[in-house]
């Protein structure tokens, strides 16, 4: 057989015999995406609703340098990172270098900048659609950002898992800030690099099989919450009461 069917046979046995130190990875893997997204959607959701609403000087520098960030390598922001959090660095007392809480912080600062900036867009489109008339009814700009924000609620939804796929893909900053120490800082994709780099490549094939479905049931639950949302706007429309005021 060949070199790929063979780490292929291996890596689904690693799989389905729920080898220890390949779940051990997932796990701690998924779980520092898990905080750093939580992390980020709340600062974010509320700072793109805000400025999906606000109106002040300067707003357009602001979001020039928003979706500058967004084109911004997860090796800087890593490195940044590190630099802080470094024994000299501003953090360093901390003591947060090489750790989870480091590969968390780091997630979250690259994931932060994806979801304002789409929450942002969703809540500005709403705004042009329904903000006047919310004016009309006295609604200052924070009530505004919020009753917007829910109206998008299934897209913002969207915002939520789209972010947790941006930070569970991510290698570049964790392995900077983590060190991808075994037993302790190694996600999966980290350990696919090194893996690889090792030689093992059932293993590291193993992990690739895995980060794929997870990035193919957040693909899935996209699109679910996608019709979710159409069967809802669908069911609104053919409400009796819809029409019902002249």
């Amino acid at each position: 057989m060949t070199t790929f069917s063979d780490s292929a046979a291996t890596a689904l046995q690693l799989i389905f015999s729920m080898d220890q130190g390949l779940l051990t990875i997932v796990g701690r893997s998924l779980s520092v995406s898990a905080c750093a997204s939580a992390i980020a959607c709340v600062v974010g959701l509320v700072l793109g609703a805000w400025l999906g609403v606000a109106r002040f000087a300067g707003r357009g520098a602001v979001l020039t340098v928003l979706n500058t960030f967004l084109a911004v390598p997860s090796v800087v922001v890593g490195l940044v990172i590190y630099l802080l959090l470094s024994r000299s660095g501003p953090l360093g007392y901390l003591g947060w270098l090489f750790s989870f809480k480091a590969m968390v912080l780091a997630q979250a600062v690259l994931v932060l900048p994806v979801v304002t900036a789409l929450t942002r867009q969703a809540v500005e489109d709403a705004q042009a659609l329904h903000g006047e008339q919310l004016q009309s009814l006295g609604a200052r700009p924070l009530l505004r950002s919020l009753l917007l924000a829910w109206d998008e609620r299934y897209a913002l939804l969207t915002v939520m898992i789209a972010a947790f796929g941006r930070a569970v893909s991510e290698v570049g900053a964790v392995m900077i800030v983590g060190g991808n120490v075994d037993g302790f800082t190694r996600v999966m994709t980290t350990a696919i690099a090194l893996e690889t780099s090792k030689g093992d490549l059932p293993l590291a094939l193993g992990l690739g099989l895995v980060l794929l479905g997870v990035v193919l049931l957040l693909n899935a639950l996209i699109g679910g919450l996608r019709r979710w949302r159409e069967s809802d706007e669908v069911g609104v429309a053919s409400s009796p009461l819809q029409g019902a005021s002249v």
